[in-house]
């Protein structure tokens, strides 16, 4: 079943929760791929019903960025999710989520919105925290379904939940990855051949650090040049960021003490990929 406004789902779920059923809620903008799907089956296996939210949001993109040409192919992804296990597509439009007038923001606010990601996206999170909190509200899942691929995300939606104790559980999974280890994304279309087999390079930097810190390494510079020497081996590499903070509060550190993050951005032509490493 698809349903393309607030309203009617809304409607539908109201009875759906009279019958007691368990809601999942599996939260994209669409243009499907294998970590997407692994989402809505974990969703399957643990919730009576799985709603998976199709809606490429407006919000979350800055200036000169791609909300426009980002991908989009509702019909394969409709398909795609039903295959997977997703009882209902909601795919609503930019007017029924945000109509004239709406002015009204979810900011988590400190440095965990604004590093990383944050520092070149400012109202990045700004955008994405009100539009989740948007479809929370609107589907009212008891659990909802979230990638480690974004990672930063994962700990602002975790604060936000926990600061508005909201009665929502949300659940992690882990990356899913090529065979060649590339991080799983809509964006990975946008690369040509040769961007594409450089990309590689990431995840290749990512465990060579993680190897270094299973060594022994705990000093975060140290650990960041072999990350910064490791990707510059690839021409069309062009670093947005190499960082490494205490997870999930994203806190400036020196040396690694307890649980941190490495995270990289790189882009390659115009596609900004992102890919990060838990140390525990």
């Amino acid at each position: 079943m698809v349903i393309t406004t607030t309203e009617l789902i809304k409607r539908f779920l109201t009875t759906v929760n009279r019958e007691n059923k368990t809601i999942g809620l599996v939260p994209t903008m669409g243009f499907l791929h294998k970590g997407h799907l692994s989402l809505i089956k974990k969703a399957k296996e643990e919730n009576d019903l799985v709603v998976v939210s199709i809606f490429v949001n407006p919000t979350q993109f800055g200036p000169n960025e791609d909300f426009e040409t980002y991908p989009r192919d509702i019909l394969n992804d409709t398909n795609l999710a039903y295959k997977a296990g997703a009882d209902i597509i909601f795919n609503p439009n930019v007017c029924d989520l945000y109509p004239e007038g709406s002015n009204t923001w979810v900011n988590v606010e400190g440095d965990i919105t604004k590093v990383l990601c944050g520092a070149s996206r400012p109202t990045h999170f700004r955008g994405v925290t009100t539009v989740v909190n948007m479809l929370f509200n609107i589907v009212q899942p008891d659990r909802a379904y979230f990638g480690q691929k974004d990672a930063q995300q994962v700990a602002v939606l975790t604060k936000m939940v926990n600061d508005l104790h909201m009665n929502v559980e949300l659940v992690v999974c882990p990356i899913v990855r090529e065979s060649d280890g590339l991080a799983m994304s809509s964006r990975n279309s946008y690369l040509s051949e040769e961007e594409r087999a450089q990309a590689v390079v990431l995840n290749e930097a990512l465990q060579l650090a993680g190897k270094s810190y299973k060594d022994g390494e705990r000093n975060v510079v140290a650990l960041i040049q072999l990350i910064e020497i490791k990707i510059a081996t690839m021409p069309l590499a062009e670093i947005d960021y190499v960082s490494i903070y205490s997870y999930p509060t994203l806190a400036q550190i020196e040396n690694i003490v307890g649980t941190a993050i490495i995270a990289v951005a790189v882009k390659f032509g115009k596609t900004r990929l992102i890919d990060n490493e838990i140390l525990k």
